[in-house]
């Protein structure tokens, strides 16, 4: 809270001068619009207009209002800062209805350096008992009218300021003030009945300005309505919803009950994490819908990744692998039990419908396991993903079985791997990654020339040397056997084949030329 200090209203101090406010059915507003203040600073700061001939900006006022220009600075000191009631009228046609601002000018002293003033008068005229003045920065300073009663009865603040000094107190004076049109909006408040109405044609961050100054004068009542503003009205963006949790948070660390604001952004279940993403993970992966289904696994994917980007608690980290593999699993299982039914020699005698739709279903479930893995490369867990994978020998030995137009999907998995071993992505142990190339690599080159024009998402120099630096993880001999394997194809197969000629340099350099250096 800014300081907060007694003075009385007396000779020598700087007159204060009215500017309209709006009335109400409660008496008169409590505060000038925010335009007030605005036009107010710029009639006082005119921005370096120098030339003589520009014109002079206007401000908008009622029509019997006369402005007001001191030509020469006063030679004695300035009278009270309490304004007459004949100024007031003049200043208004509403009457008692005033609140004005001063531009006084001094010799020899920047436009920028002049004080800005406003008074302000809450209630019915002439009837306040007590001054507030608040001395803003850069000068500006406004002057309250209040009445004792109204601040006692509305902020323990001023109740407890008022009970420790003598009952006859004429003015309180408010340095530092931080925002003052935001103190001057609070104080009005305390003399509004439909305190909801108001705040209801505001943003949420006038708001929640507004309710930081009503819990420094302990103004309850308006922490209660701004509350229920912030618990009714929508949030726009990230930074929005970051401020009204952090002020709010605050207020519940200093005991105000704000639980029905918090329940927007945090749950009272104890850990809804494991079966909340288990629900999502089965909702996307049985969808069948092509384009709602590619939308919710690039989002839930970026979603996912943020997640693993973030420290872990308490094995949420380890929950969530949980419920990808047991997912995995599931995919796995399906994939195999489709494979069976399209490996029978009576499938081909089937309908052409009943064909697709197994067919369909073989694409699904390994773009499903794609998806999958690709969640676990990002978390960094797919080392197991690896060895399940490598250990599908059944679903290798059925897979020449199928036509290439129903079964290279699952050449999309192990490619996959292949790139992810080839950059650091998985670190599954050498006798998963031998496992694995002995297991895939050959149904991989069989549906190598299907993957090249048939698979828009295929890259080709990507996979071979995502191929090529997995073997050459391997020991020597094993590079050798796989190398020479591959060379055979390669020479029979030409572009339909993997070209893996960059890790046959390597594996003959480490085998012929090596030795010799050393």
């Amino acid at each position: 809270m800014a300081e907060i200090r007694l003075s009385s209203l007396g000779q020598g101090q700087t007159k204060f001068r009215n500017v309209p406010t709006a009335l109400t059915q409660e008496g008169f507003w409590c505060c000038p619009s925010p335009a007030v203040f605005q036009n107010t600073i710029k009639a006082q700061n005119p921005l370096n207009k120098t030339k003589p001939s520009s014109p002079t900006p206007k401000t908008t006022v009622q029509k019997k209002q006369t402005p007001f220009n001191e030509r020469k600075p006063p030679p004695t000191p300035l009278r009270s800062a309490v304004v007459s009631d004949d100024q007031r009228n003049r200043c208004s046609d509403k009457p008692g209805v005033s609140v004005s601002i001063v531009n006084e000018r001094t010799p020899r002293l920047k436009i920028e350096s002049l004080p800005r003033k406003v008074a302000i008068e809450f209630g019915e005229p002439g009837t306040s008992d007590m001054k507030v003045v608040l001395l803003g920065k850069q000068g500006f300073c406004v002057k309250l009218s209040v009445h004792k009663k109204v601040l006692e009865e509305n902020s323990s603040f001023f109740a407890n300021k008022l009970s420790e000094e003598e009952s006859n107190l004429s003015c309180l004076e408010i340095d530092d003030c931080e925002d003052v049109e935001i103190y001057v909006e609070t104080m009005g408040l305390m003399y509004c009945k439909e305190m909801k109405q108001r705040l209801i044609k505001q943003s949420v961050s006038r708001v929640l300005r507004i309710l930081k100054f009503a819990d420094l004068l302990s103004f309850n009542t308006c922490i209660q309505s701004c509350l229920e503003y912030l618990e009714a009205v929508p949030w726009v963006g990230e930074e929005e919803e970051a401020k009204v949790v952090s002020l709010v948070t605050r207020l519940q660390n200093e005991g105000i009950g704000v639980t029905p604001v918090l329940k927007r952004v945090f749950s009272n279940v104890a850990n809804p994490s494991k079966d909340t993403i288990s629900h999502i993970m089965e909702l996307v992966l049985k969808s069948n819908e092509e384009k709602g289904r590619r939308e919710m696994k690039s989002i839930v994917l970026k979603l996912l990744r943020e997640n693993s980007s973030l420290p872990s608690y308490a094995g949420s980290s380890d929950i969530c692998n949980e419920t990808i593999y047991s997912s995995c699993r599931i995919c796995l299982n399906s994939l195999l039990s489709l494979f069976k039914k399209a490996a029978e020699p009576e499938f081909t005698d089937k309908p052409v419908n009943s064909k697709q739709t197994v067919v369909k279903q073989i694409a699904l479930e390994a773009d499903n396991l794609s998806w999958l893995l690709e969640i676990l490369a990002d978390r960094q867990a797919a080392d197991e993903f690896a060895l399940m994978w490598s250990r599908q020998q059944e679903l290798t030995a059925l897979h020449s079985k199928l036509p290439i137009a129903s079964r290279y999907h699952v050449s999309c998995i192990t490619s996959r791997l292949f790139v992810g071993i080839g950059r650091g992505e998985l670190l599954p142990s050498k006798d998963t990654r031998h496992l694995l190339l002995q297991t895939w690599l050959q149904p991989l080159i069989s549906d190598y020339s299907w993957l090249q024009h048939g698979c828009r998402s295929f890259d080709r120099k990507v996979v071979e040397e995502g191929i090529g630096r997995t073997i050459l993880t391997l020991p020597l001999e094993n590079q050798q056997t796989i190398l020479l394997s591959w060379l055979g194809t390669f020479l029979k197969s030409g572009d339909n084949c993997p070209n893996l000629q960059r890790a046959f340099e390597v594996w003959w350099r480490r085998t012929f030329i090596r030795p010799h250096m050393e």
